[in-house]
């Protein structure tokens, strides 16, 4: 029996997460809109057909920036961030990137299939994908069969405790002279303050004193994190 298996890349998401940190841990916490520009022979409307009838996809995509991959060294267990990054339990109970195979899932709300010249791009919302990821498979949503309201998510049962979103004023000021000038929009900000608001530091991170930067788009973001609240500190352009 074969022990590798090559599948081939069918295009490519377009997403705001320039880097692994600040990227939602699981798709749909954040309403951030991303497209997937799809690879020939992909790019090809007729693919595409009756999908509009469909509300949610699943996409199928690779793990490919995860440096810390070893494929040859098989890890049985990891520690789930959701668990403060403190306790072990089974790879196979996690969504952890460390998984012999480097391949994830996430459900997201479609919006349109879009054809530009000859690019095709699939609008989503709600992605936890990073700029770049290659996507593998796209497969419609069937709500009848994989919606099951009973389902059990172990330590996973509730949705992350969201935190309140402050600017300093200094960030304040330069948010309003980006804003003056059109180089961001009211969406970005709102789209950055949901993604804050789940507070993406490491969960063994906990010194409010710290200061720490994110890319967002094409923001260079600096932020400290109290009890219950993020607070913004600085907001760049970035260049």
């Amino acid at each position: 029996m074969k022990s590798e298996l090559t599948l081939p890349i069918i295009g490519h998401m377009k997403s705001p997460y320039r880097e692994k940190f600040g990227i939602p841990r699981q798709p749909n916490l954040v309403q951030v809109e991303s497209y997937i520009e799809m690879a020939e022979p992909y790019n090809d409307l007729l693919a595409f057909e009756g999908i509009e009838a469909f509300s949610h996809l699943w996409l199928v995509w690779q793990f490919h920036d995860n440096k810390n991959q070893q494929r040859d060294k098989f890890r049985p267990q990891v520690r789930p961030p959701r668990l403060g990054g403190n306790r072990k339990i089974g790879v196979f109970a996690t969504r952890s990137m460390y998984r012999p195979a480097p391949i994830g899932l996430s459900v997201v709300q479609l919006k349109e299939v879009k054809k530009i010249g000859k690019s095709v791009r699939v609008y989503v919302m709600g992605s936890d994908l990073l700029d770049g990821t290659p996507i593998l498979d796209i497969k419609p949503y069937i709500q009848y069969s994989d919606a099951i309201v009973e389902a059990e998510s172990g330590y996973a049962q509730d949705e992350p405790t969201r935190k309140e979103v402050i600017w300093s004023e200094q960030a304040e000021g330069q948010k309003q002279l980006a804003l003056q000038q059109q180089r961001i929009t009211i969406q970005l900000i709102n789209e950055l303050q949901q993604v804050l608001s789940l507070d993406p530091r490491p969960a063994y991170q906990d010194d409010p004193e710290r200061l720490y930067k994110m890319r967002f788009a094409d923001l260079d973001v600096s932020f400290q994190v109290q009890q219950q609240q993020v607070c913004i500190v600085g907001l760049h352009l970035a260049e």
